[in-house]
């Protein structure tokens, strides 16, 4: 979908080309032969005329057929050297096109993937989505066909003006004069048709949203009764939509029309010119003919090469936004010195990698989110030695998601250090740690697949009996026998199972990779009731003898938990055991009576 927004600036044609030189580079050699053939293939397109010229004074002019068999001769070994010319080019541009396009998404996905989560908590998906996909799309293809269509055509139009005058000045002057009207008149309705067409896609991406909305939305839809105000605003959309196309074919067809007026008056001029020399013998029929074709042909190539720089204008809004992306700083990154030692995301040095024991230490660490204005948690200090359960509760907002993502290094502190084993987690590297973690989210996502691959994702070398393992730990087994067994697709993001059963799926995946650091973030929040003894059992098994954080949905839970820290604006406002804070009737307590009460209400209303 294109996103283009009018008061995003554009430049001049080409001037964002540079930025791409690093991409380009490689196809150089690939290019070059490219470009070259395309003057080789508009050279021959220029001098065919000049056949027909020959052929006509020649052959018809005096009435003879000698000579006829050489000049087929050359004439079809030109016609077969252009066919390799062309094939030639046409490949070249193809591979050029595919490569460019390849390696710019390739570049980006990668780039995306070292970018920290603030990045995707500013951008939409569809924005990210527009720019792998779309702008890429269109810089492959501007560099490649768009590229060949302006040497081609520009070829043409120089050689044939160079042939034109040499033969007759006089009359080729004509034809420029006719041509640089031609250049203003294409130029100013190319300009319209730029700006209807990106309205056009601006209207386009405002239905696709209404459409989409109806889709996602229509249970909120029905339940409202508004289904007559959607349709009436979707119908406004489509509307406009429509008035705005009609006018761009009535000026793209104005423009057409024109354009043919231009290649009928370019005939009628040489016409008008020609047909008093050639009666005076000035000018052979040969030679007018050779003034026709190049009037009836050099407009067209100059409308192509016009709407190829609009094209080129347009392109570097597209440019602009992937090099801002592919330039787009990391909020968390390890240092030089880090990755020389221990690697990065793509290149671990895993023989430099040391044990991780899961001692967690929070000294002074103040913090707030890189777009936002307010400290989450301000001098927070915690040590939270290797293999304590630790559970973490607190109202929606305290900041319970924060300390972990900060354990995680999923965030950097603002101010003060998190240690690991006692060390600076930024003096080791982003996928040392991870590699190290387990982490369930509230919001479950599996990826398209079969069960087998996506519990792999956990550990890459598990053996079926190890995935069946891990599987019967969560009470999940059951779940795939009647999926199918373990080659049983879960569809994309697991849409064929529902929020419980890929929430088991992803804790065994977690299990599965027996981290030192296990996090379950309201890991529990969407499994039922029935489910919930099974899975407190399964956790206790696996939390025991590692560091674990449990952000706690349902207290009852977490009972068991080594330590309970109880959040409230970023403080660790009470810690202690479940039977302590009970005893204490503070915070803790009023929250868990609170629970304990609704469960128990809908318990009896269900």
């Amino acid at each position: 979908m294109d996103d283009y927004s009018p008061r995003e600036k554009i430049s001049l044609p080409f001037f964002g080309i540079p930025k791409l030189f690093p991409f380009l580079k490689p196809y150089r050699a690939t290019i070059a032969i490219m470009v070259f053939m395309g003057f080789l293939s508009s050279l021959i397109d220029s001098i065919y005329p000049m056949f027909n010229r020959y052929a006509l004074d020649h052959f018809v002019g005096s009435m003879t057929l000698q000579g006829m068999g050489p000049f087929l001769v050359i004439y079809f070994l030109i016609l077969a050297f252009q066919c390799v010319i062309n094939y030639r080019s046409m490949f070249g541009a193809g591979k050029v096109e595919m490569s460019v396009d390849r390696d710019l998404r390739n570049a980006a996905f990668n780039h995306l993937q070292t970018l920290s989560f603030s990045y995707f908590n500013q951008n939409s998906v569809g924005y990210v989505h527009a720019r792998v996909m779309s702008d890429t799309g269109k810089i492959g293809e501007a560099v490649s066909w768009r590229m060949m269509d302006c040497v081609w055509n520009g070829a043409y139009i120089l050689f044939a003006i160079i042939i034109m005058l040499i033969i007759d000045f006089k009359l080729a002057l004509w034809i420029l004069l006719l041509m640089a009207a031609a250049v203003v008149l294409i130029t100013l309705f190319q300009r319209k048709l730029v700006n209807l067409n990106r309205h056009i896609r601006e209207l386009n991406s405002t239905i696709t949203g209404d459409f989409n909305e109806g889709i996602v939305g229509a249970r909120s839809i029905k339940l409202l009764g508004i289904e007559d105000k959607m349709q009436k605003e979707f119908e406004e959309d489509t509307e406009k939509m429509r008035r705005v196309s009609v006018h761009t074919a009535r000026v793209n067809a104005f423009l057409i029309s024109a354009v043919a007026m231009m290649s009928s008056a370019a005939l009628a001029i040489v016409l008008w010119q020609g047909q008093g020399l050639t009666r005076d013998a000035v000018l052979k029929i040969g030679t007018l003919s050779v003034f026709m074709s190049y009037a009836l042909g050099m407009i067209e190539p100059l409308q192509t090469i016009i709407q190829n720089i609009s094209v080129f204008i347009a392109i570097q809004v597209n440019i602009e936004r992937l090099t801002r992306l592919l330039a787009e700083p990391a909020d968390v990154a390890d240092t030089p010195e880090v990755t020389q030692k221990y690697g990065d995301s793509f290149h671990p040095k895993k023989e430099n990698w040391e044990e991780l024991k899961g001692d967690v230490t929070f000294e002074d660490v103040t913090f707030r989110y890189p777009d936002g204005e307010e400290y989450i948690m301000e001098h927070f200090d915690l040590h939270v030695p290797a293999g304590t359960n630790v559970a973490i509760v607190g109202e929606t907002g305290a900041g319970k998601s924060t300390l972990v993502s900060l354990v995680c290094r999923f965030y950097e502190p603002t101010k003060g250090r998190v240690l690991i084993d006692g060390r600076d987690a930024r003096e080791r590297s982003q996928l040392w740690l991870h590699s190290n973690l387990g982490y369930v989210l509230q919001t479950p996502h599996l990826f398209s697949g079969s069960v087998r691959d996506n519990l792999r994702y956990g550990k890459s070398d598990a053996s079926d009996e190890e995935i069946m393992e891990a599987l019967r730990m969560v009470r999940a087994d059951g779940i795939v026998e009647r999926m199918g067994g373990l080659d049983a697709e879960v569809g994309e993001g697991g849409s064929s199972l529902s929020t419980g059963e890929k929430q088991l799926l992803s804790i065994a995946r977690a299990l599965l990779a027996d981290p030192a650091l296990l996090v379950l973030d309201e890991a529990t929040s969407s499994i039922d009731t029935l489910t919930e003894k099974a899975l407190q059992d399964a956790i206790a098994v696996v939390t025991k003898g590692r560091t674990a954080f449990v952000i706690a949905h349902r207290l009852s839970t977490i009972t068991g938990a080594d330590i309970i820290l109880v959040v409230d604006d970023g403080k660790i406002v009470e810690h202690g055991t479940h039977a302590g804070l009970m005893k204490e009737k503070g915070k803790y307590y009023a929250l868990y009576t609170k629970q304990f009460r609704q469960e128990t209400t809908a318990d009896a209303l269900g």
